[in-house]
């Protein structure tokens, strides 16, 4: 039945929106503590910035040449490209970036920039990529290579290298992956680059580091990541490891390589060199206000403390007789997909017989000895006194059907498909 154009919508009364609203609240801090298959931390408080969502903050095109009017905040996302530049040792003279919606759109200008580079590269990816990257590479055009993974998620180096090699005619565009969807395995870069070195082939090395990337960055000692002479670019996620309440990213290059896009806008008195156009400015205040709040030190610790509890929920989760494992820099630990009476209450990222959970900051040992008490009373249903490391609430559950002892033969089956 085709629609009255001239009937006016029902306006609701404003005490039933602000029921409906309030509702909405209680549901989504219900089900935070549950959450915990999918990497959003928890634990920084962004609510002193809530007045400011109640303007229009547009940071429409280049971060470094401001549009007309006030209403835009590309001083303080300046002030977060160079914090994240010097985190990812990138030239002083010579580093550009902006921020994003998220690691889809850095992953699609990384593209974008190293087909300007090399109109006819060929993109190498792993096969435990992010799911991003095909469909990136849709939208682009342009051709690619799936290279194998080991069975913990890590790109082949010798797979990489041969196709390398049949395809020698050919500039190469990588992109190496720390942190992988189901995993976290985070693709060796510096032996990436030599790879291409020895082969003699022009590239460009782009590295996804949407989940581990800044967690990684911030470890003492680690150099992997470097702009200067590992990478070409590099995208993350702002949403992570950092939990800002909106999807946002960052994608981070050299300014000489970044000067091969963009134009004049002259209508809005700045640069066109973003994906977006037209970007949303409170995602640069909320990463400023987490880097000034903590720190380097302090985001330091936090990805301390959470490798830490992963390692907790592992030793756990073995001693509960499921047997669990994760990457020694990852906060996700990888087991067997529990029965459906755990993944009825607990969110848990699962594909092909594998699941994981994440130990953000926020996840705390109380929910992990939660999350194993609950996965030992689905798989041994019987009554029993059980010593438990901390009290935790009790729901009532249907008794599921047994999932199997051994799942050993799932945990380290080949990896999941995207």
């Amino acid at each position: 039945m085709p629609a009255d154009p001239s009937r006016d919508d029902p306006v609701t009364d404003p005490e039933e929106l602000l029921a409906e609203l309030a509702t909405l609240r209680s549901a989504v801090a219900a089900g935070r503590q549950t959450h915990v298959g999918f990497p959003v931390a928890t634990d920084i408080d962004y609510s002193p910035l809530a007045p400011l969502f109640g303007s229009l903050l547009n940071n429409i095109g280049d971060p470094w040449t401001d549009p007309a009017g006030a209403n835009h905040t590309k001083r303080y996302e300046r002030e977060v490209l160079g914090w994240f530049a010097d985190l990812f040792q990138a030239p002083v003279d010579d580093r550009w970036g902006y921020l994003t919606s998220g690691g889809t759109e850095g992953n699609l200008y990384a593209l974008r920039l190293a087909r300007a580079r090399f109109p006819k590269g060929l993109v190498y990816h792993s096969a435990d990529a992010h799911y991003s990257l095909p469909k990136c590479l849709d939208l682009l055009g342009m051709d690619s290579v799936v290279v194998r993974t080991d069975e913990r998620g890590e790109i082949d180096y010798d797979d990489l290298a041969g196709v390398l090699d049949q395809h020698r005619d050919r500039p190469a565009i990588v992109v190496a992956t720390c942190g992988t969807t189901m995993t976290e395995a985070a693709d060796d870069v510096p032996r990436i680059r030599r790879l291409l070195t020895r082969a003699a082939i022009r590239h460009h090395l782009h590295v996804d580091g949407a989940l581990a990337g800044v967690p990684l960055a911030l470890a003492d000692g680690r150099t992997s990541l470097r702009l200067n002479s590992t990478a070409d670019s590099v995208s993350i996620s702002g949403y992570k490891f950092l939990g800002t309440p909106v999807p946002c990213g960052v994608v981070l290059t050299r300014r000489t390589l970044q000067q091969q896009l963009g134009q004049a806008a002259n209508y809005t008195a700045t640069v066109d060199t973003t994906i977006s156009g037209s970007r949303s400015g409170h995602p640069a205040v909320l990463l400023w206000y987490a880097i000034r709040s903590l720190g380097r030190r302090g985001l330091r610790e936090r990805a301390d403390r959470a490798r830490e509890l992963a390692a907790y929920a592992v030793d756990r989760l073995n001693e509960a007789g499921w047997p669990a494992w994760r990457h020694d820099h990852a906060f996700t630990v990888v087991f067997p997909t529990p029965p459906a009476a755990v993944t009825a209450k607990w969110v848990l990222a699962s594909s092909a017989g594998r699941s994981h959970l994440i130990c953000m900051p926020g996840v705390s040992k109380e929910v992990i000895d939660e999350f194993v008490a609950d996965l030992a009373d689905a798989v041994d249903p019987r009554p029993r006194q059980r010593k438990r490391r901390a009290p935790a609430r009790r729901t009532t559950r249907p008794t599921a059907e047994v999932a199997p002892t051994t799942p050993a033969d799932v945990l380290h089956s080949a990896p999941c498909p995207r």
